[in-house]
């Protein structure tokens, strides 16, 4: 009788491993998430077809950033941003433009007060003599300025923390002098001339104000 139960027992044993077994892979297989869509996707992902291949953009050259910047005067403007971080050639250049514009239209007109602004001392001084003259004279003058055809950095360099840079113009103008009666006594306005200056503008590296003054003017 003893063995009977022992066997009975082994079997019942062996039953209830084996149905351990199948429910607990079971549960295991239940508890695994089921996998869910991706958020935006309605659809499942499907082999997207091959787009042509874009050829890479070709590297822009420091010359070709900097069209203005001869490489003579390259180690001067260096030693300028190294002394001043703030300074971008290609705002300096049209700044340059700008002012080069706002000088000659206040001389044209006789606005002195501009001048001082845009001016240091000496050039100031000259301008406002010349002015001084021409309305001694009784004469006025009807230019304008008709484009700026170029506008090249020609030397540049830091002295004891100022930073002057030297641009030549080469710009058209439509020049007339009339007379103290209105009278046209030189030039055209149908016909402009091609104007060639040298200016030099300077300004502190150390100073908080952007601005840079016109400091020395020749022809070129």
């Amino acid at each position: 009788m003893i063995p009977e139960i022992v066997i009975l027992a082994m079997i019942a044993v062996f039953l209830g491993l084996r149905l351990y077994s199948v429910l607990g892979r079971r549960a295991e297989h239940e508890e695994e998430p089921v996998p869910r869509r991706i958020e935006g996707q309605d659809a499942p992902n499907l082999p997207q077809p091959k787009q042509a291949a874009q050829p890479a953009p070709r590297a822009v050259t420091e010359h070709e950033a900097k069209p203005d910047v001869l490489p003579v005067v390259e180690r001067g403007v260096q030693s300028i941003i190294a002394s001043d971080r703030t300074f971008d050639i290609v705002n300096f250049l049209e700044g340059a433009k700008g002012a080069y514009g706002m000088v000659l239209e206040a001389f044209w007109n006789g606005d002195k007060e501009t001048l001082r602004e845009l001016c240091d001392e000496s050039v100031y001084e000259g301008f406002a003599q010349a002015i001084d003259a021409r309305e001694e004279a009784g004469e006025t003058l009807d230019n304008r300025l008709i484009r700026i055809e170029d506008a090249s950095i020609r030397d540049a360099e830091v002295e004891r923390k100022e930073a002057r840079i030297t641009v030549r113009f080469v710009a058209d103008i439509a020049a007339v002098t009339r007379d103290s009666d209105g009278t046209m006594v030189a030039g055209s306005l149908d016909d402009a001339i091609e104007s060639r200056d040298i200016w030099t503008f300077a300004r502190r590296t150390d100073s908080r104000a952007p601005d840079w003054l016109l400091v020395e003017t020749d022809e070129g």
